[in-house]
């Protein structure tokens, strides 16, 4: 009879530890919003940017585009000089977004892709430019996961190069 109580009260502590372990991974600070009373209370969930300490949010939401914004349709010109660069961002979906660009996009000409190559040619019809600036196309002409400073002073030049002096638009 003793071993079996030591056995239920040996389930008991474990199951008690198992529970603060669970507790810590889901609530690591000394304060958890989970067992907080506050956090249930309407005035703390009519604002989601309220510091818990109440000092001035760090973050205010501001929207920095308008409605006519974000619904304007941009014009692209795939026989003129017009250029699409695409900026890839670490972790948003980016690497299926540039496989899009060059294998679903409908355009007058669009990119070629060859079975088991991961670039693909996407050139402006009847010219041997291409109108699409990424890994998908130009493969890692700017560097692994370029960014917005990396590609602004990488783009002309490497297009530049490509093309005569007198051929190359202006920017």
């Amino acid at each position: 009879m003793e071993d079996r109580s030591h056995k239920v009260l040996l389930a008991l502590v474990m199951l008690f530890l198992f529970a603060v372990i669970v507790l810590q991974y889901v609530c690591p600070g000394t304060e958890c919003q989970l067992l907080r009373l506050r956090a249930l209370s309407p005035a703390a969930a009519a604002d989601p940017y309220r510091a818990e300490d109440e000092t001035p949010a760090r973050f205010v939401p501001r929207f920095n585009f308008s409605a006519g914004d974000l619904l304007r349709r941009g014009g692209f010109n795939i026989k003129g000089d017009d250029l699409i660069v695409f900026l890839h961002i670490q972790k948003t979906g980016g690497t299926t977004f540039g496989r899009h660009l060059v294998r679903n996009i409908q355009l007058e000409q669009p990119c070629e892709c060859r079975a088991g190559q991961k670039k693909c040619t996407c050139h402006r019809p009847g010219k041997r430019e291409t109108w699409l600036f990424s890994r998908f196309s130009t493969g890692w002409s700017c560097g692994l996961h370029a960014d917005w400073t990396e590609l602004t002073n990488c783009v002309p030049s490497v297009v530049d190069s490509k093309k005569e002096v007198r051929l190359r638009p202006s920017r």
